[in-house]
């Protein structure tokens, strides 16, 4: 329930399940059965999914074969009944060889037929076991989708698996693959019947794993939503954190900017451009129509030390850096698409602008870990430190050599579609720790590839203002984009407006807003509650000005993904 309602969350779930129950007791009470490829056929009709029980005690998934799918050694661990989220299941551990884990649940009285995929964060190495953008699903808090996550062959967040090549393979793209297949055969084996409609979510990290799925493997999910995807996972990892975390370090190695400083430097973003949208929110509807430069803000006496009106000239320079990103010294060209965007100052607490000066950067922490063990095709030596990082093209260079293993900018998705597959893309514009420039990019890649009409019929864009990495943020966040895709893929009603809650202090009352399909943006109509997404209507881009030129622009044209 989110926080929308005053009622208790655990009377929250019940009432929900209740309500689902009976929602979905009034298909038919036992469907049609399905062929073995079924989760490839998408109908673009209404369907009555109706409720399936299995067809097999849990226990006998421990006998499921999975070595002639992925090696000698993969096997069903342990099948147990048990709950989850108030709903029984089936609970699956499993491992695919080498070292690929998985869990799947399989719900023992009210599965509709339908399997859900979540995505792993980070360089994962845990099990994710909530889906994201699904607030509200009432299917899916039902217990009507069989779910299945993997921890992309690997134990810890640790890069050390990175100098393994089979474990690099099963990180960049195997492990979701391996999971897909497993799931389903585990699916066929307790119901007998494969599921009708197969679907993955996932955000960071995940949305990259829910583009290699689309782009490597067509055929594994009808509908697959990709939140602020780790796409450009190469640059991501090296040039974007490496750079965010030295731009705010000083020659005595302390941070520049302090988290502290941050609330000065947002007020002045929105005094300069929150208006552009027509409405004072407190959010920027499209930041790239935002000028600003944190020189507004310098101390004006030299012998100042910076308070609560200035910034010192270094944190000045330090703000620009940080908005600017890396750029090669000798041709000025960029080596990122783009930092983060005006309005997401506030999210860059505990990213790369610590609260106190003995913490250390997440952001250094992040790119070290890959610079370590995963950039490059030769590891760095022993010691190798942030200080060691060169920025220019040269080094960039280096990171095209496993640009077609890890990274999931590959454009050409002819295939997925011809599958009549469906793609969500969304991200929020005050992400501080993956730029929305790269999910732009890889839309207009997909537009430019298989033009605007063929990518309108089964792509779309959302871009949420004043949301963080994945979610939270000053504007509405909560939102639910798994029922819209099902609509989608089950009922061929492909999705438009889309609406995020924000819930405030008093338990009755959530902000509202919608969110339309990029390029279009929400606008007020100067009369309504504010608060309410009734009071706005789809309105035209605020830029229409082009991405910015950088040196991996050609990672957004086809190439053919690496596999080992």
């Amino acid at each position: 329930m989110s926080g929308f309602s005053p009622i208790t969350e655990s009377r929250a779930k019940q009432l929900v399940l209740a309500i689902a129950l009976l929602v979905l007791s009034a298909g038919n009470s036992q469907a049609s059965a399905q062929p073995a490829d079924a989760s490839l056929a998408v109908t673009a009709s209404p369907v009555s999914l109706g409720i399936i029980v299995p067809a097999h005690a849990c226990s006998e998934l421990l006998r499921v074969a999975l070595d002639d799918i992925g090696g000698s050694g993969s096997r069903v661990l342990t099948a147990v009944e048990t709950t989850k989220d108030g709903v029984a299941v089936c609970a699956v551990e499993g491992v695919m060889a080498p070292a690929i884990g998985f869990k799947v649940f399989l719900p023992m009285r009210t599965w509709t037929q339908r399997y859900l995929q979540l995505g792993c964060g980070g360089l994962c190495g845990g099990f994710p076991l909530e889906a994201g953008a699904a607030d509200g699903c009432v299917p899916l808090k039902a217990g009507g989708f069989v779910t299945a996550s993997t921890d992309m062959g690997h134990k810890g967040s640790g890069g050390d698996f990175g100098r393994d090549p089979r474990k690099r393979a099963d990180f960049a793209y195997r492990a979701v693959h391996m999971t897909a297949m497993a799931a389903k055969r585990l699916i066929l084996a307790l119901y007998d019947r494969s599921e009708a409609f197969a679907y993955f979510t996932g955000c960071s990290d995940g949305g990259r794993e829910a583009l290699i799925e689309a782009q490597r493997f067509p055929n594994d999910f009808n509908g697959i939503i990709a939140g602020a995807p780790a796409m450009n996972w190469q640059v991501q990892n090296s040039m974007f954190h490496g750079w965010q975390a030295r731009s705010n370090t000083g020659k005595d190695g302390k941070p520049i900017l302090l988290a502290s400083r941050l609330p000065l430097l947002h007020k002045a973003v929105l005094a300069r451009c929150d208006r552009l949208d027509g409405q004072v929110d407190g959010m920027i509807a499209d930041p790239r129509a935002c000028r600003f430069d944190p020189g507004v803000l310098l101390c004006r006496s030299k012998h100042a030390k910076g308070n609560a009106d200035c910034l010192t000239a270094a944190e000045v320079a330090a703000a620009r850096r940080l908005y600017d990103g890396p750029r090669d010294p000798a041709t000025r060209n960029r080596l990122t698409i783009g930092g983060p965007q005006p309005g997401s100052e506030l999210a860059w607490n505990g990213v790369f602008v610590p609260a106190e000066a003995n913490q250390p950067f997440f952001s250094e922490r992040i790119a070290l870990d890959a610079l370590r063990n995963l950039i490059f095709e030769s590891n760095p030596p022993a010691g190798f430190a942030l200080a060691d990082l060169h920025f220019d093209r040269a080094t960039f260079g280096r990171l095209r050599a496993r640009h077609p293993l890890f990274d999931a900018t590959d454009p050409d998705l002819a295939d997925f579609a011809a599958a009549g597959g469906k793609l969500i893309l969304w991200h929020g514009w005050s992400d501080p720790h993956i730029s929305p420039l790269n999910t732009i990019a890889y839309h207009k890649a997909v537009e430019k590839l298989l033009g605007q009409e063929r990518t309108q019929a089964f792509e779309r864009l959302y871009l949420f203002p004043g949301m963080y990495h994945c979610k939270d943020g000053e504007g509405p966040s909560l939102v639910d984009l798994l029922t819209p895709m099902m609509d989608w893929v089950e009922k061929g009603r492909a999705p438009e407006e889309i609406v995020a809650y924000q819930s405030v202090q008093e338990p009755d009352i959530a902000r509202s807003r919608p969110v339309y399909p990029y390029p279009y943006i929400a606008a007020y109509d100067g009369r309504g509650d504010p608060d309410k997404e009734s009071s706005y209507f789809r309105a035209a881009p605020l830029f229409t000005g082009e991405l910015p030129d950088w040196a991996g622009a050609d990672f957004f044209r086809p190439y053919q993904g690496v596999r080992h």
